[in-house]
């Protein structure tokens, strides 16, 4: 489950150590702690980031098809995870210590920065390859944060970046040594911690209404 440290002025939520797929339970508890990170006041600045072989490997699917009637519920929620990440009015930086894929890459990508492990590990939309379409939310989401030639390989192709290639396509910010993945994150997010505030929450809200629209559409999520 995701915990929350604090170290001055930047928050550390660990995802976990196992493949941190996004259970309602998972998705409860990472909304508790961005609750606690929005609700402190001064400097301050989050890093996401996860022990092991994974960042996050997405959607839980065991859990949702053992509870099909909670489809629609369930997608909302990880629309309102995606959201609540890409309004945060704190600077936010992902920590991509290891695989990181499907909707655990969109996580990432709502993050405002990235910095992903270069030798090993890597960062894959595998939808096309899993017969998983990308919901209107998700799409979006994608579409705002890479660009044009980016989100069109990574999405029809499943492609798996490695670190470096994810660099080259922007995908992530900085591509690092494994044992610098964390120290490089914090020490950006410690470098923008005094832009926290109701004015940085008011830019990245409109700089992504549509998508935030999109995601916080509760009536027809799935399109």
């Amino acid at each position: 489950m995701p915990t929350l440290d604090r170290h001055e002025n930047v928050f550390v939520l660990d995802l976990g150590d196992g493949e941190n797929r996004f259970h309602p339970d998972w998705i409860t508890a990472a909304g508790a702690a961005l609750d606690e990170v929005e609700k402190a006041e001064g400097p301050r600045a989050l890093v996401t980031t996860a022990t092991g072989k994974f960042w996050s490997n997405g959607l839980d699917l065991e859990w949702l098809f053992a509870n099909a009637d909670h489809y629609q519920d369930y997608v909302v929620s990880v629309h309102q995870l995606f959201a609540r990440m890409l309004s945060l009015p704190v600077m936010t930086v992902a920590a991509l210590q290891g695989h990181t894929f499907a909707a655990g890459a969109m996580l990432s990508l709502a993050h405002d920065f990235r910095v992903m492990r270069a030798d090993r590990g890597y960062w894959c939309l595998p939808e096309a390859d899993i017969d998983i379409p990308f919901t209107p939310g998700m799409s979006a989401l994608i579409r705002a944060r890479l660009t044009p030639q980016t989100a069109h390989e990574a999405m029809t192709t499943a492609r798996r970046y490695g670190g470096a290639d994810a660099a080259a396509a922007s995908i992530v910010d900085r591509a690092v040594p494994e044992a610098e993945v964390r120290a490089t994150a914090v020490a950006l997010a410690e470098s923008l911690s005094g832009k926290a505030g109701n004015t940085l929450g008011t830019i990245k809200s409109r700089l992504y209404t549509e998508v935030l629209t999109t995601l916080r559409d509760t009536t027809n999520p799935m399109g």
